[in-house]
């Protein structure tokens, strides 16, 4: 191999080790941003949505918070609903908690809710009266103080 061709291979290494760094690479900032989820915002009943307690967070019971501070990525929160409405006609029975799974991302808060479906009657022991959702997405800053937060 002559001179010139191995500079061009030196530099062709160079540069492709320096990339491939850099996309490895991640600043302090970033491992302290997180995203948020909340259930402490009352969500318009107009719009039939209800608030939610959250119980368990990644299948771990949890004391309910106004909101979570979490890493990006996808959560799975059990919530149950907290609906008052005189068109609720399901016995206490069914009025069980659901699985809603949030794909988080950094500085987002996204407020859960019950949506109360009013396409029929619903009565009994029938869950599906209800289904978790994200009402509302907004961009909020969320920084952990520490990385075991």
């Amino acid at each position: 191999m002559n001179k010139a061709a191995l500079i061009t291979v030196k530099i062709a290494l160079t540069l492709t080790t320096v990339a491939l760094l850099q996309g490895c690479a991640t600043s302090n900032e970033d491992e302290f941003t997180c995203g948020s989820v909340a259930s402490y915002i009352t969500p318009p009943t107009a719009d039939n949505l209800y608030r939610v307690v959250v119980t368990h967070l990644n299948g771990k019971p949890v004391i309910s918070r106004p909101y979570y501070k979490l890493a990006a990525g996808s959560h799975e929160f059990t919530v149950a609903e907290l609906i008052e409405s005189a068109d609720l006609k399901v016995k206490l029975a069914a009025r069980q908690t659901k699985a809603i799974t949030v794909e988080v991302e950094r500085e987002q808060r996204y407020h859960l809710a019950a949506e109360f479906k009013q396409d029929k009657v619903y009565s009994g022991l029938n869950t599906d009266y209800w289904q978790p959702v994200v009402w509302q997405q907004e961009f909020h800053e969320c920084v952990f103080a520490n990385p075991m937060e």
